[in-house]
């Protein structure tokens, strides 16, 4: 986006960048362009022009009028194209066909054990796919792009999981080759956690620029918004606070090899192993979370405690990068109010009082299809940047 100081562009703002003015509803009339961007009367004009040209942009006479003709409205049209979605979890995978504002048009929810391995759940999924785009009516033809999530450190260049104990089998297997089966557009890849963060900063968080999304289910992992962007880190291993070692899991088993971590006293999976061990017929966290949820003391219990060791854990987070908002997500939070219990008072009793003075804990906007949604922004967020738009065919800079 162009950078304003006094209603006029540092530079010549391109056909993308008023495509995003108009996206986000900064402006809705051509005069308003020019006062935005300081562009002439000829430039906008060129630049709507092209938008239109695209079907990315309507105009129409729809405005209020003074007194004379009424104001012709630029609106960002959703429904030039679609994409898909794509989350794929330990057990569970969410698929969605979203118009160009993430609006969901048809989802469907499925059952694949992702421990069979990439050739063998991803054709299915790909197949799956096929029939959800023909159940909203779309051919693959419509499709500008694919967004996908997965658990696990997620190398964004070669899209794919890297080093992941949660999706073993996977490491170093490019995903966009089984989807180019279906489609021939851009397909991203991202950890579940980075795109939960993203489908809130897109959504009910639009104006915070600083953000922590927890997900917690099986596994623990964060996604992390940082000066409005989402920080993957130097290899993409950003946000892994679950494997944090802590005083309180020391000595104990991690599913990743280790020991000491902190997914060993307070993630989901170990939650399972302990009721299980008492006899509980549980086999998911969602097991877990339903028995809580029902009034069982001893499910509470340790959803309770596990929040409490994710509190402190947090707490090093929270005065490290100071967010506004923490979000809390994931098949945990559905206990949200016992899980937020014990963490709110391990938070705040251990991260610095300046740092939580205005900071809210609260629950994900999306429930269980943040990720679904995430990977949505992810795509959209890519195919629909200024520079995306300006680099396409027929476009005037």
């Amino acid at each position: 986006m162009p950078v304003i100081r006094g209603g006029t562009a540092k530079s010549p703002t391109t056909a993308g960048e008023v495509f995003a003015l108009i996206r986000d509803g900064v402006v809705t009339t051509r005069t308003e362009v020019r006062r935005a961007t300081g562009l002439s009367r000829t430039a906008v004009a060129a630049r709507v022009a092209a938008l239109t040209a695209r079907g990315l942009v309507t105009e129409r006479e729809e405005g209020a009028s003074t007194g004379g003709r009424p104001p012709t409205l630029l609106r960002f049209d959703a429904d030039a194209g679609v994409v898909l979605a794509v989350a794929i979890g330990r057990s569970r995978t969410h698929l969605a066909v979203t118009n160009l504002a993430g609006a969901i048009g048809a989802h469907t929810d499925i059952e694949l054990d992702t421990a069979a391995g990439p050739d063998v759940v991803m054709p299915d999924l790909v197949k799956r796919l096929d029939a959800l785009l023909a159940e909203s009516g779309h051919a693959p033809s419509a499709v500008l792009g694919v967004g996908v999530s997965m658990p696990g450190t997620v190398d964004q260049v070669r899209g794919c999981s890297l080093d992941s104990p949660v999706m073993r089998g996977w490491d170093g297997v490019a995903l966009e080759p089984y989807l180019h089966a279906l489609i021939a557009s851009p397909v991203l890849v991202d950890n579940d956690a980075n795109v939960m963060a993203l489908a809130e900063r897109r959504g009910e968080y639009r104006s915070v620029d600083d953000l922590l999304f927890l997900k917690l289910s099986t596994g623990l992992g964060a996604g992390i918004i940082s000066g409005g962007a989402v920080q993957r880190g130097a290899v993409g291993a950003a946000g892994e606070f679950g494997h944090n070692k802590v005083g309180a899991a020391q000595g104990l088993p991690c599913r990743c090899g280790d020991t000491g971590c902190l997914e060993a006293i307070a993630g989901g999976w170990t939650l399972v192993r302990a009721l299980a061990q008492q006899g509980h017929p549980v086999g998911h966290v969602r097991d877990v979370v339903e028995l809580a949820n029902r009034g069982d003391a001893e499910a509470r219990r340790l959803i309770r405690e596990s929040g409490r060791h994710i509190g402190e854990a947090l707490a090093a987070a929270v005065n490290l990068l100071n967010p506004a908002v923490v979000v809390v997500g994931g098949d945990m939070a559905r206990a949200y109010d016992i899980l937020v219990a014990g963490l709110r008072e391990a938070l705040y009793g251990n991260a610095t009082a300046l740092a939580t003075r205005t900071l809210r804990v609260v629950p994900s906007t999306h429930g269980d299809r943040s990720a679904v949604h995430g990977s949505a922004a992810l795509i959209l967020d890519h195919i629909l940047s200024p520079a995306a738009i300006d680099a396409a065919p027929a476009v005037s800079r």
